[in-house]
């Protein structure tokens, strides 16, 4: 059935695509058989092509099998943005394995968690986590492959060499394994856990497939198969990086450019050596950018497309960011749960800033009433983003009553508060859970960031609300300096008092040099509030 915001796809895109019934696996075959001498890796000295690429991937398919991999097996991946997990994601999958997703910055006891709760019985690693392991004892992990780079680098029973496994794989056949996309699960996707325990996203070959269609489709303007430059900066770890950068690269035949973290000199040196053509990031990454001296439009001139995602981009960041690059800013919007793009500007005139554009072909996306979730409120109201489409996840691993909650009558309920405009482009104010009600008025945190990040001293900002005995909430804001400005607490209550209604005005502020993040470079709010709860205990416990 045709939405309003069909009206808005460009010329050339359908309003529905024909997804194939593919593994993920077959997207590097694909590109292997097209393209072979083009270049697949780029990772610090080395270049890999795709021929080269795909011959890892099955020679270490080959070794994994003949110890004894089977399809099901669960396997840990914690690796930064690097050849060896490119090699490994695609060994696993091609084995019918499902990859667990692993920060490499995780300590002991979140690592035990999610092995425990995976059960997983394969780990694969660079040898620098080795010692996190050896104090984890948990009975299913069976073999351990570690990078071995070092000949004083030991292994013991059930350890193995990564690139000796790839070498032997030479002389071994790949067992054919039959995958069913619809059914089978390539991966689980760990959410971030910052409010409980992480649950495990079951995503199927099917829903990363689908979405790396829709968004090779959607974005296809202008852009080559092969002969684009990808770098990869955010994690192939996280879900935005995966599909983004990593599996969307591979079915464009594209150079993948790694990059370990964001370091933005780094990023300016790879930006004059790589010449990248393609850049997916998050807001922080694009603050360092604007305020980095050599980021000049000559330096970035290579680069055709921009993605934000992961975390609204305030409006005033993307015009600076454009004003002094001319490399135009694409903001989408997605989750673990869709695989997990479900919305996105269009490229060209229909591009409507401080929106997530509209969605993707084969999705349908309303907002709902946030209280029981079944009536689509009115054109411009409040309510909760809910998602259908193929990309949308089978369900949380082993946890049938969060999956009840999020997967309900075939939409995901997102938690996300949104508006729909009357042309079908949607708006996310802030999270349910974000929400600052404050003297009975519902206050959403990216409104009043939006005013406080066009203030010329502010470089970063999040706004939260905090307990308070009069009005039950309260606004606060913590602020990131842009360097070299000092700007005080009643000049930013004065720029706020001509653009926001006096309930909206933080009646905190604070300032920091730095604001938590996660590896992706998403802010922490929930940290900056369970800092704000342990402070207010400590008060109330010595008056």
């Amino acid at each position: 059935m045709k939405k309003r915001w069909h009206a808005f796809y460009p010329e050339d895109i359908p309003e529905e695509i024909e997804i194939p019934s593919i593994s993920l696996y077959e997207l590097l075959d694909r590109s292997a058989k097209d393209y072979p001498e083009q270049a697949a890796i780029i990772d610090d000295n080395q270049t890999i092509s795709y021929q080269e690429f795909k011959e890892k991937v099955d020679c270490l398919a080959a070794s994994l099998s003949q110890l004894g991999f089977k399809k099901g097996d669960r396997a840990a991946l914690m690796f930064p943005n690097s050849a060896e997990y490119c090699v490994c994601y695609y060994a696993v999958l091609r084995l019918g394995g499902i990859v667990v997703q692993v920060n490499p910055m995780y300590q002991i006891g979140e690592l035990e968690y999610l092995l425990e709760n995976s059960r997983s019985s394969w780990f694969f690693s660079n040898y620098v986590q080795r010692g996190k392991m050896s104090e984890i004892k948990i009975s299913q992990i069976t073999k351990n492959i570690y990078t071995v780079n070092d000949e004083k680098d030991t292994l013991g029973e059930d350890e193995y060499s990564l690139y000796d496994l790839i070498e032997r794989g030479h002389s071994k056949e790949v067992p054919e394994v039959s995958i069913a996309p619809k059914k089978d699960l390539a991966v689980l996707q760990y959410t971030g856990g910052t409010t409980g325990k992480s649950k495990g996203v079951m995503l199927t070959h099917f829903n990363l497939v689908a979405n790396v269609y829709q968004s090779f489709i959607f974005t296809t303007n202008g852009l080559k198969r092969p002969g684009e430059r990808v770098l990869a900066v955010s994690p192939f770890f996280h879900v935005y990086g995966m599909t983004s950068c990593l599996n969307l690269g591979v079915m464009r035949a594209a150079a993948i450019i790694c990059m370990k973290r964001f370091d933005i000199d780094h990023f300016i040196d790879i930006m004059k050596e790589h010449k990248p053509t393609l850049f997916s990031g998050v807001p922080t990454m694009y603050i360092a950018i604007i305020n980095h001296p050599e980021a000049s439009p000559e330096i970035l001139r290579s680069l055709k497309r921009c993605i934000s995602g992961s975390a609204p981009m305030p409006v005033e960041l993307m015009r600076e960011f454009e004003e002094k690059t001319n490399s135009p800013i694409i903001e989408g919007y997605g989750l673990s749960e869709c695989s997990p793009v479900s919305h996105r500007n269009p490229v060209g005139d229909h591009r409507k800033p401080g929106s997530i554009g509209i969605p993707l072909p084969n999705t349908e996306a309303k907002v709902v009433e946030q209280h029981n979730g079944e009536e689509e409120v009115p054109v411009g109201e409040v309510g909760e983003l809910v998602i259908k489409g193929p990309q949308v996840m089978k369900g949380y691993w082993n946890n049938d009553e969060e999956t009840s909650l999020a997967l309900r009558n075939g939409w995901l309920y997102t938690g996300d508060l949104a508006t729909m405009d009357s042309e079908g482009y949607f708006y996310i104010v802030g999270r349910k859970k974000d929400l600052i009600i404050a003297s009975g008025y519902n206050i959403y945190p990216a409104e009043v960031e939006e005013v406080l990040y066009e203030h010329p001293a502010i470089k970063e900002v999040c706004v939260f609300g905090v307990p308070s005995s009069y009005r039950g909430e309260t606004v606060k804001a913590v602020i990131v300096p842009r360097d070299n400005m000092s700007p005080g607490e009643e000049e930013i209550i004065e720029w706020c008092s001509t653009r926001l209604a006096r309930y909206k005005i933080p009646k905190e502020i604070a300032f920091r040099s730095e604001l938590p993040k996660t590896t992706v470079g998403k802010v922490l709010r929930r940290k900056l509030v369970d800092e704000e709860i342990t402070k207010s205990k400590e008060q109330m416990n010595n008056p």
